[in-house]
């Protein structure tokens, strides 16, 4: 389905946005020493990478949005904005930060898990999103998630993360 060219103006705007982070990106990237490291490569090799590939995407963005906007897009479906849902999501990403410090890694993100499935459900209008048995398999799904990154940032990269005890495994 063709769009008009009114409707390709937000398109251009978040290309234009996905290019302008690409660019501030690879500035960024400049100011990294490129001195090579184990491997081969210096710290400012992944900046790079990520800068050169948002440019790339902002760029076909804005191609795409100027030579007709996006041409296989559905149409969107539900709410244009879904406020429950952004509230549940805030709330994780919130809390994550607040108790990272307080409750470990581990812990702070299968909250923050936790709670912006729940919100996802919502704006899906899943029923039973809130069934004890629903909660619990996102608890456990969160502490699966988040236990083995913790465990390979610090036990195999020798990164510190906000731990509960001082052991790195918890």
């Amino acid at each position: 389905m063709t769009q008009q060219a009114s409707n390709t103006w937000p398109q251009t705007l978040v290309g234009a946005g996905v290019l302008l982070i690409g660019l501030a990106l690879a500035v960024g990237a400049e100011s990294i020493s490129s001195a090579a490291g184990y491997g081969g490569v210096g710290p400012n090799f992944l900046p790079w990478v990520c800068a050169v590939a948002l440019i790339f995407c902002g760029a076909w963005i804005v191609w795409e949005a100027r030579t007709g906007g996006f041409r296989a897009m559905d149409e969107p479906s539900g709410d244009a904005a879904n406020w429950s849902a952004f509230v549940w999501v805030s709330a994780g990403l919130l809390a994550n930060a607040a108790l990272i410090t307080i409750i470990g890694f581990i812990l702070s993100c299968t909250l923050c898990y936790l709670l912006a499935v729940q919100g996802l459900r919502r704006a899906a209008g899943q029923a039973g999103a809130s069934a004890p048995r629903t909660c619990a398999t996102d608890i456990v799904t969160g502490l699966v998630i988040s236990a083995p990154v913790y465990w390979m940032f610090t036990q195999f990269l020798a990164i510190n993360l906000p731990g509960l005890t001082s052991t790195g495994w918890l």
